[in-house]
């Protein structure tokens, strides 16, 4: 039976000063292709190495799709893309056994999910069941199909795009798949003069395609993770990231707040975020800079707060405000600078 080969999680730590250049190199890659979204793609690429999943959810055109393609290109990760569809099967995701005639013997075809990062692309177009077949994958890091499991290379990373403005024959994420992913990022429309330069840019390359060189590889991505992990982070940063959490589920607008999940997405973001600028501790800033991409889709409104027009999104930014933050971080990040 043939079965796909799993990539080791352990890997050396990279230093802080080595993951901040390197992600600076990558961001800059992806930025001669993608324009106009530094921010966003400042977070999903800390998504990544806080080893998170991402939502890209926003209307058709903003350049989604091509954001996480070029992404996983400047990474030097495998890169697999699916088209859901309200047709696909979960084991068009996941892979299936078929029958080998040479054999007599049925055989595992891995599915397009053994890859580095996966993007599924208009996932809100396709049914639950199929939605779901991603859940074990993103949490675990494996799948089973009949009884069996299988684990995926590291890193692996699940990327996403939903589009918000269409509901004729599509499936809204529900919570429990939401969740799973570490942030929910919009692009918005570009500045003009972006928009001027991503017409420029087409009309000076006389091709469709836009080419990406690898800046890392795998293994250093997994490095660099190994090195996120290996910040520590000051006691008062983790209380200020339960204290948003457990706000949002005090919120009267809010039925259903955030998880410890959401609480620790926060952490792990934030942490991510700090190393990128070459810092070896975390500010509230860094919290309060991620908190609406780590939070807002984890939030249930009340439906008197949905009927009013509340957006998850102003909930988190009020909170902001209302939420006060660690009195001794700055202290605490002085400490750590040294």
């Amino acid at each position: 039976m043939t079965t796909p080969s799993a990539t080791p999680d352990d890997a050396a730590p990279l230093p802080i000063e080595q993951v901040a250049r390197s992600g600076a190199a990558v961001l800059a890659e992806v930025g001669t292709v993608v324009v106009g979204m530094e921010a966003p793609l400042r977070i999903a690429l800390a998504s990544v190495l806080a080893g998170g999943h991402v939502l890209f959810e926003d209307v058709p055109g903003l350049g989604k799709t091509l954001a996480a393609r070029c992404l996983a290109a400047a990474l030097g990760l495998d890169f697999r893309r699916l088209q859901c569809t309200p047709d696909l099967l979960p084991a068009d995701i996941t892979g299936s056994f078929v029958y080998d005639p040479t054999s007599s013997e049925f055989v595992f075809r891995p599915g397009p999910v053994f890859t580095g990062l996966f993007l599924a692309d208009e996932i809100n177009r396709t049914a639950p069941k199929t939605q779901s077949a991603l859940l074990e994958a993103m949490a675990e890091r494996q799948v089973t199909v009949e009884g069996t499991s299988y684990r995926l290379q590291r890193p692996f990373h699940v990327m996403a795009t939903s589009n918000p403005v269409e509901y004729e024959g599509t499936y809204p994420l529900p919570e429990a798949q939401l969740d799973r992913f570490m942030v929910r990022l919009s692009v918005g429309y570009p500045h003009p003069d972006a928009e001027v330069d991503v017409l420029a840019r087409r009309v000076a390359r006389r091709r469709e395609e836009a080419q990406v060189r690898a800046v890392v590889d795998a293994a250093t991505v997994r490095g660099m993770q190994a090195g996120v992990e290996a910040v520590e982070v000051d006691p008062d940063i983790l209380r200020y990231c339960v204290d948003l959490a457990v706000a949002t589920r005090a919120h009267p607008a809010v039925e259903v707040g955030a998880s410890p999940r959401g609480s620790q997405a926060l952490l792990l973001i934030a942490r991510a975020m700090a190393v990128l600028d070459g810092r070896a501790f975390v500010t509230p800033e860094d919290v309060k800079a991620i908190a609406v991409p780590a939070l807002a889709h984890r939030l249930v409104l009340t439906p008197s707060a949905w009927a009013s027009g509340t957006v998850p999104e102003a909930v988190v930014t009020a909170l902001l405000d209302e939420v006060p933050g660690p009195a001794s971080a700055g202290v605490a990040a002085g400490r750590a600078g040294r």
